[in-house]
């Protein structure tokens, strides 16, 4: 009885290994699908190219006003000491050429209003704030466009989140009673990824905006401090 039972166990266990072979060599290979950055892109549709644009023109932008905005920060603590050294013992062209290699806004500001000595201080002042409203024109160039790209980017996503739906409804309204998830796949990318991407372009442009303000902002602050200061060194009385 014990070895009867041992062969039929035996030959339950052979046929059990017999149909999970047969189920391995019959079972379809699954194979992970993976979506890479440049494969997303190209499902945006035609709507990622001008995304695309205005994304490498807001770093562009960012890269280049940094640049300019942190050379305009610079600051020399003993600059104004020296033009008031300068001043008072007479020496206007070694001022003038101290503000020359300064090479800053606010040195320019003083520059000019070395430049109207003798003249009333109203005049003075005036030359001064308008050499400052220059350079803060000079430092504010190109944040106007790039505030744009902040505004544009996901409106321009948001039209290829529209055309995309249009697309997918399109497929859907030609299928029939045959709808299949396939054909409406395409449009529904095209909207997606536009979405992401105008969002993404958007919001770098947005902070980006922002930080640069705020750096001009505190050289603006620089130069108003120097301009003051300059003015107070041509009303002090004369020794």
């Amino acid at each position: 009885m014990n070895l009867f039972v041992l062969l039929q166990a035996q030959n339950v266990a052979d046929s059990v290994q017999q149909t999970a072979a047969q189920a391995a060599q019959t079972a379809p290979a699954q194979q992970e699908v993976e979506m890479n950055l440049l494969d997303m892109a190209i499902k945006g549709g035609i709507i990622m190219i001008p995304l695309l644009l205005l994304g490498l023109l807001a770093v562009y932008i960012f890269v280049e006003r940094l640049i300019v905005i942190r050379g305009a920060s610079k600051n020399d603590p003993s600059f104004m000491d020296r033009i008031k050294d300068f001043l008072n013992e007479g020496k206007i062209d070694d001022a003038v050429a101290l503000c020359q290699r300064t090479e800053s806004p606010y040195a320019r500001m003083v520059e000019k209003g070395i430049s109207r000595l003798g003249r009333p201080m109203n005049d003075v002042q005036v030359s001064i704030e308008n050499v400052g409203n220059l350079e803060i024109s000079k430092l504010e160039k190109g944040l106007s466009l790039l505030a744009t790209i902040a505004g544009g980017g996901p409106m321009l996503g948001f039209l290829g989140t529209v055309t995309g739906m249009i697309q997918a409804f399109f497929q859907m309204a030609n299928a029939g009673n045959n709808v299949d998830v396939s054909n409406l796949a395409g449009g529904i990318y095209t909207a997606m990824v536009t979405t992401v991407a105008g969002l993404i372009v958007g919001i770098l442009a947005f902070f980006a905006y922002n930080y640069l303000v705020t750096r001009i902002d505190k050289v603006v602050r620089d130069m108003e401090s120097h301009s003051l200061e300059f003015m107070d060194i041509l009303n002090e009385p004369a020794n």
